[in-house]
């Protein structure tokens, strides 16, 4: 045994290089190249031409729909997240299983799929199609679209990280605090939500990131409307199809560098609080 363990302890620097290595050839080969030349082809053309793409109103119109899709669909997951974490970590009920699955839906459905059903549902020719135009509403083809469907691929984020956390700390502090006369209400403001503030911060920023990066879902519902239905990620796609390269690099570099500010935030999160977040299950 003790020969076992003296060979691994002596093999343990190399392998250790050796993965070292070939972890920071994946990330460079695969991940910061591909970010490097955003940002290189972003101001191939100099800072003047990288400002200018920010003037049109279609680049803007595309990042005030990003944002405000953003800013609907993150609070309505930190609402669902935090109601179905608790149900499922403080209460037995049926269908708990068939819930918790139901959550994880969007991680193995493709987010064109996702888009089509919201299509096949709320479409001119779908399943609410002729009940939405009599009343004169539009989904498909327009913002509610893209915010459903946004939804659709982000509400697991928050969810997923509250409901271990909440099933670990159980209710018994809950409990206490009823039993000595606080209503539910505040129960829930003064002892959960500061028990689970950093996991449900970190979701937070998982969701956020998604949301404002996510592509397939909402170019099916969008309909590419210029100036109207088109976000960041769909704009970009337009631009390099039509070879305006640096309008699509530039507006690259935003998207990337709102991903790499979250990431920032995150990591921050993680140095500040990171005892915190290992109780809860952050690694």
């Amino acid at each position: 045994m003790s020969n076992a363990a003296g060979n691994v302890r002596s093999e343990r620097p190399a392998t250790r290089r050796a993965l070292i290595a070939v972890a920071i050839g994946f990330l460079a080969l695969f991940l910061l190249s591909p970010l490097v030349v955003v940002f290189v082809e972003a101001f191939a053309k100099g800072f003047g031409a990288f400002a200018a793409v920010f003037a049109d109103s279609e680049a803007l119109a595309a990042i005030g729909l990003t944002l405000l899709v953003a800013a609907i669909t993150v609070p309505a997951n930190v609402v669902f997240g935090l109601a179905a974490a608790w149900a499922i970590a403080k209460f037995s009920f049926p269908g708990k299983s068939l819930l918790i699955t139901l959550i994880d839906l969007p991680f193995s459905v493709s987010p064109v799929v996702a888009g089509l059903v919201y299509v096949l549902v709320f479409g001119a020719q779908g399943l609410f199609g002729d009940w939405l135009v009599a009343h004169d509403m539009q989904i498909v083809f327009a913002v509610p679209g893209i915010v459903l469907a946004t939804i659709f691929v982000t509400f697991p984020f928050v969810a997923r990280e509250l409901i271990p956390l909440m099933q670990e700390q159980g209710s018994v502090e809950e409990e206490a605090a009823l039993t000595l006369g606080a209503s539910g209400p505040r129960a829930f403001l003064t002892v959960t939500l500061p028990n689970v503030k950093w996991a449900l911060l970190y979701g937070v920023l998982l969701c956020n990131a998604r949301a404002m990066g996510e592509f397939g879902a909402v170019s099916v519902v969008s309909g590419h409307i210029r100036g109207l239905t088109n976000t960041i990620p769909l704009q970009v796609e337009i631009l390099y199809n039509e070879y305006n390269s640096v309008a699509a690099f530039a507006l690259a570099a935003l998207l990337a560098s709102l991903a790499l500010v979250t990431l920032g935030l995150k990591t921050l999160l993680e140095w500040r609080h990171g005892d915190a977040l290992k109780t809860h299950g952050r690694h």
